[in-house]
């Protein structure tokens, strides 16, 4: 039987987000489509969302839901991958920052901000992938993207390591704070921790870990429904089902993106509505589904 939904993965250290993802496939039948949303780096742990079968039509309404980390800086050097993983360089004319003076350099970063991504991430330049042409030694001239940090909360600070959670919005690098940082103090800075709590309602308390049989992932595994859950909802008849499912419009009250449900609760499309209709962006397709 095919599988469809949303699995919450505990990535551990040490691993890309692929290679996680590779790993959980043993959990799923072979030739499972499945993808993740929002990459970690291999230093950081904690939620990884993978979307199985159809599910993966969704994962960008996954990645564009909220975030929230706990990361751990040390300022006093830096490191050419922004993390503890790069080649790491002591400042020596860095002297202590009293917390006072760090704090307020946080409270700089909260809002509307514009980032410089770092030079080893997933951002791309020129159609490539930046950690790709770092790893090269090509020169890298990475734009500033506009990203929404709504928190950051100082937990503990004892020179030259702050630990902090930060909630975020889509795109934001936590290895691009902690540099900006420790530029900002003019002593540098870089990650030597850093663990996802949260993206949108998924939780590390929801998550599987690795080790983990394929009878205990499958248990685990969310519905479709899941990757939609914070949009408004629009319950339809087998017909309307059916007739979004072949691309077609259907009458509708409200405005703007929605999910879509059958009778059942089973999400069917994800549409937009205007003008009193609502028009299918994305349609998901179960095989057992009698209106597909």
């Amino acid at each position: 039987m095919s599988a469809h939904g949303l699995l919450v993965l505990d990535k551990p250290q040490g691993l890309t987000s692929r290679e996680a993802l590779d790993r959980a496939a043993k959990w799923f039948p072979r030739k499972t489509k499945i993808g993740h949303a929002g990459t970690l780096d291999p230093l950081a742990t904690g939620v990884l969302v993978l979307a199985v079968g159809q599910a993966t039509r969704l994962v960008e309404y996954v990645q564009a839901m909220p975030k929230v980390y706990r990361t751990r800086i040390r300022l006093g050097a830096m490191s050419d991958t922004d993390d503890a993983d790069g080649t790491v360089t002591a400042n020596p004319s860095a002297m202590p920052v009293d917390e006072a003076t760090a704090s307020a350099a946080l409270a700089g970063f909260v809002g509307e901000i514009e980032q410089v991504p770092p030079a080893y991430s997933a951002a791309h330049v020129e159609g490539k992938r930046a950690y790709d042409l770092a790893r090269r030694g090509s020169e890298l001239t990475l734009s500033t993207r506009r990203v929404r940090i709504d928190r950051i909360d100082l937990l503990s600070y004892d020179w030259p390591d702050l630990e902090l959670e930060v909630h975020c919005g889509k795109g934001t690098y936590i290895r691009s704070i902690a540099r900006d940082l420790g530029a900002r103090l003019g002593v540098g800075g870089y990650v030597t921790a850093l663990r996802r709590l949260r993206i949108g309602p998924f939780t590390v308390d929801d998550a599987v870990s690795l080790d983990a049989d394929a009878d205990a992932a499958g248990c685990r595994l969310l519905p479709p429904a899941a990757a939609v859950g914070e949009l408004p909802t629009l319950r339809v008849t087998a017909d309307e089902a059916r007739r979004l499912r072949h691309g077609q419009s259907i009458p509708a009250a409200g405005d703007g993106l929605t999910a879509v449900v059958n009778e059942a609760g089973d999400l069917v499309a994800v549409g937009h509505i205007a003008g009193g209709l609502l028009r299918p962006e994305k349609v998901v397709r179960m095989g057992d589904d009698p209106s597909g």
